[in-house]
């Protein structure tokens, strides 16, 4: 039987490494914009910790990995997403 590999990733923020299970995906998709946890095209990925999402510089990560604006409203919902984290 063959076993799969786990996916690893590197978090933006604090640039470790994870399997990508254990990371929230941002996904700039040139059809239907910025989204989370689905969709294709150039992605970013932040983990779950809580140093990483209240980074200051996050937004500007963000915007520079995805090579794009960050529109206020994805901001609202991002900040709305990470909260979901803590609870």
């Amino acid at each position: 039987m063959i076993q799969k590999t786990p996916v690893i990733r590197k978090c933006i923020s604090c640039k470790k490494k994870f399997d990508r299970v254990n990371l929230l995906k941002i996904t700039k998709d040139h059809k239907r914009g910025i989204m989370l946890k689905n969709g294709m095209g150039r992605s970013a990925y932040i983990c779950k910790s809580k140093k990483c999402y209240e980074d200051s510089k996050i937004k500007k990560k963000l915007q520079k990995a995805l090579k794009t604006f960050l529109e206020p409203e994805f901001i609202y919902i991002f900040e709305k997403e990470i909260e979901s984290y803590n609870q």
